[in-house]
C-alpha cells in the first residue's frame, strides 16, 4: 500500500494547540515561579524541554509503521503495570500534596498514570483487533474491563481518580467502536455508578469536592475556593479578555493556575474568545483523529486511532468540564496546554502514532 503524506491539519491543530500552551504555561505561571523559584522562567524552561522531547518522539513515532507496536504491546503495558505498582512502595514513589503519582528524584519526575494511558491504548487495540466475539458480554466487555479495573485501581489509591476517569473514558470509546453495543456500555456505565460514589463516600476530601459542586458558596474559603476562583477567572475575561499576561488570578488567588486550572486564565486573560478558540481546536483534533481512525487500512489501525484521538478528547473534556464547574473538581490536565511533562510527551507520542495512521489511510 502507497503510503500517504500525514494529516497536515491535525498536525497543525496539534502544534497551534502546543505553541500555545507554552505561551499560557509562562503567563500562568511566572508570578509563582518568580516568588517560589526565584526564576519567572522556571515552569517555561521545563515545559519547553518536555515539549521538545515530546515533538523529537512524536515525529519519529509518525515515521514508524505503526503495524510494529503490536509485538510490543503487552510488554509495555505490563511494563506500565510495574511502574504503577512502583510508585505506590513509600520511599520510591514521590509524595507531593498528599498524592503518590511521581518516581524519580529533585524536580526530574515522571508520572506512570500518564503512561497507563498510552500503553492501555496499544493494548486494548491490538486485543480488540483479533477478538471476534466482541458481541458477548462476558468474553468480549468483561475480560478488557477487569484489565481497565485493575489499572484504573492502582491509579484510584495514588489517589488520582481524573485520570482513572479518563483511561475509563478511552477504553469505552475504544470497546464501542469494536462492536460493543451502546445498550452493554450503557450497562457498565449504570454499574460503576455505585462505585463512584463509594469512592466519594471513602474519601473525605472528594466528599468535600462534590459538596462544593453543588454548593460552593457554602465553604467559600475552604472546598468551594478553587471553583469559585476559576469562575472569577472565567467571568472576568469577559469576550475579548483584559489582555495576555494582564490576569490578576494567578497572583495566588488561584491554585493550580498553569497546570489543571490553565483554562481559566486562558478565558481571563483572553477572554471568551480565546478559550472558544482553544475548543474549537481540540474539536479539530477529535474530528480529525476520528477521521484518521474511519479511514485506517485494518481493524488494528481504526482501533488505535480512536483510542489516541480519545485519549485527547476525554481529558481535555474532563479538564474544561471541572473549571467551568460542569463537574466536581478532579485533577485533570488539560493536554498539549497544562504544564507537565509526563502529560505532554505521552499526549505527543499519542500524536505521533496517529500521524502514521493516517499515512496509511485508505481513500475517502
Amino acid at each position: 500500500m502507497a503510503k500517504r503524506a500525514i494529516d497536515t491539519t491535525l498536525l497543525a491543530a496539534v502544534l497551534t494547540l502546543l505553541g500555545f500552551g507554552i505561551v499560557m504555561v509562562f503567563s500562568a505561571s511566572s508570578v509563582e515561579a518568580a516568588v517560589v523559584n526565584h526564576n519567572a522562567y522556571y515552569y517555561l524552561e521545563r515545559q519547553m524541554i518536555w515539549a521538545g522531547l515530546g515533538l523529537f518522539l512524536m515525529f519519529a513515532l509518525s515515521r514508524i509503521d505503526y503495524h510494529i507496536l503490536l509485538r510490543y504491546a503487552e510488554p509495555i503495558a505490563w511494563g506500565t503495570f510495574g511502574l504503577l505498582v512502583l510508585v505506590l512502595v513509600p520511599h520510591i514513589g514521590k509524595d507531593i500534596n498528599g498524592a503518590r503519582r511521581w518516581l524519580g528524584f529533585g524536580s526530574l519526575l515522571f508520572q506512570p498514570s500518564e503512561m497507563a494511558k498510552f500503553s492501555l491504548v496499544l493494548l486494548f487495540a491490538k486485543r480488540l483487533a483479533t477478538e471476534r466475539r466482541i458481541t458477548n458480554f462476558a468474553h468480549g466487555i468483561l475480560v478488557p474491563l477487569a484489565i481497565l479495573g485493575v489499572f484504573a485501581g492502582l491509579i484510584i489509591y495514588e489517589p488520582d481518580l481524573g485520570t482513572a476517569l479518563a483511561l475509563s473514558g478511552t477504553v469505552m470509546a475504544m470497546l464501542f467502536t469494536a462492536g460493543a453495543s451502546g445498550v452493554q456500555l450503557g450497562a457498565v456505565l449504570l454499574s460503576l455508578v455505585p462505585a463512584v460514589g463509594v469512592l466519594i463516600a471513602m474519601a473525605p476530601y472528594r466528599m468535600r469536592r462534590f459538596l462544593a459542586f453543588l454548593d460552593p458558596k457554602q465553604d467559600p474559603l475552604g472546598s468551594g475556593y478553587h471553583i469559585i476562583q476559576s469562575l472569577y477567572a472565567l467571568g472576568s475575561g469577559g469576550l475579548f479578555g483584559v489582555g495576555l499576561g494582564q490576569g490578576a488570578l494567578k497572583y495566588f488567588y488561584l491554585p493550580e493556575q498553569h497546570t489543571d486550572f490553565i483554562f481559566a486564565i486562558i478565558g481571563e486573560e483572553l477572554g471568551l474568545l480565546g478559550a472558544a478558540a482553544v475548543i474549537a481546536l481540540f474539536f479539530v483534533v477529535t474530528v480529525r483523529g476520528l477521521r484518521v481512525a474511519m479511514l485506517a487500512p485494518d481493524r488494528f489501525g481504526a482501533l488505535l486511532a480512536t483510542g489516541l484521538t480519545a485519549m485527547i478528547a476525554v481529558q481535555a473534556l474532563l479538564n474544561i468540564a471541572v473549571v467551568t464547574a460542569s463537574m466536581p473538581i478532579t485533577g485533570v490536565p488539560l493536554p498539549l496546554i497544562s504544564y507537565g511533562g509526563s502529560s505532554l510527551l505521552f499526549a505527543l507520542a499519542g500524536i505521533g502514532v496517529l500521524l502514521n495512521v493516517s499515512r496509511q489511510r485508505v481513500s475517502a
